[in-house]
């Protein structure tokens, strides 16, 4: 696999699930808090509540992903192992998500019903139930070398079950994190027009909306498996989030030391997307081309650091 497919597939991971939501969503599962004191409506609390859930399991589960992804770097999904290979990598161990499995259970039966997402979340939850015992136990056999005795028999065995599952888990994979995007722009929004409301455009509503325009052209990165980037779509983002950080830059100025650490941090990313979008446009969107696809961990990495600051950065602002 080479280096842009691996950063590719880095980009579709943090990016296809972002953490628990507080009011607006930008934060990461470590930073998660208790209830800020702005009070929504009960719908939204709910909303939120199963919202998060959703992406606990997402987030957890991921591992899955990162195993399969590995095992392909290796494997001719085809014609499976022969035990010739030059290198044979294994898979990843899975991560323990009865507790997470349980949550989406009970989401999915809870208020406010969300059809989509729910039946889609529950689909997945059924894929990942019957894929994860097959790679716990090819994980446990391909690093005993249990291959080296048996002549690779076992891991054809695993083989038949790991490709014949592996197309369901992406394909109910990619349907959940669908519809988990589309329920939390909707929860976004509100949550935004909410606290606008109560506390006028003020420091948090900034960082927050800032963060919303931030993460809606993040979502338009390129992966492994959608290439080629919808440059209108892009075009469109990147001014929505340009005209945010114009905002945000103003109220800065106006209102010094409002922000904490997170101040540079929306403009310099925008720089960056401003450049990542011309290179883009020379290769009509697609990222296997030129030298777009060189900026993508860079550009993650600036982003992830936004979603971490993002959480104190009002924390000494005076209003």
């Amino acid at each position: 696999m080479n280096r842009f497919a691996k950063c590719i597939f880095v980009t579709a991971a943090i990016l296809s699930l972002q953490a628990p939501l507080e009011v607006l969503g930008a934060l990461p599962a470590s930073a998660q808090t208790e209830a800020p004191a702005t009070q929504t409506s009960e719908p939204s609390q709910a909303a939120m509540s199963k919202i998060n859930a959703y992406v606990e399991f997402l987030n957890r589960s991921l591992r899955a992903s990162e195993s399969l992804q590995r095992y392909d770097s290796w494997v001719d999904m085809k014609k499976g192992p022969t035990g010739k290979e030059r290198i044979i990598y294994g898979l990843y161990s899975l991560y323990d998500v009865r507790k997470e499995a349980d949550a989406v259970t009970a989401a999915a039966a809870a208020e406010p019903k969300m059809p989509e997402l729910d039946s889609a979340m529950l689909a997945y939850l059924e894929t990942y139930q019957k894929l994860a015992p097959v790679i716990d136990r090819a994980d446990k056999y391909y690093e005993r070398e249990d291959y080296k005795s048996d002549k690779m028999e076992a891991g054809k065995a695993f083989h038949k079950d790991i490709a014949a599952l592996a197309p369901d888990y992406w394909e109910r994979r990619k349907a959940a994190d669908a519809a988990l995007r589309k329920e939390k722009v909707k929860l976004d929004l509100e949550t935004l027009a909410a606290l606008e409301k109560e506390q006028g455009r003020k420091a948090r509503w900034q960082v927050r909306n800032v963060m919303f325009r931030a993460e809606a052209i993040m979502d338009l990165m390129p992966s492994n498996e959608k290439p080629v980037v919808d440059m209108p779509a892009y075009k469109q983002a990147l001014d929505d989030y340009a005209s945010a950080v114009r905002e945000f830059d103003d109220y800065a100025l106006a209102h010094p030391d409002s922000f904490h650490v997170f101040e540079d941090q929306p403009g310099s990313l925008l720089s960056k997307l401003r450049n990542f979008g011309e290179k883009l446009q020379k290769t009509k969107g697609d990222a296997r081309k030129g030298r777009a696809g060189e900026d993508l961990e860079w550009l993650v990495n600036d982003y992830n650091m936004m979603v971490s600051t993002s959480q104190t950065a009002t924390t000494f602002s005076k209003e």
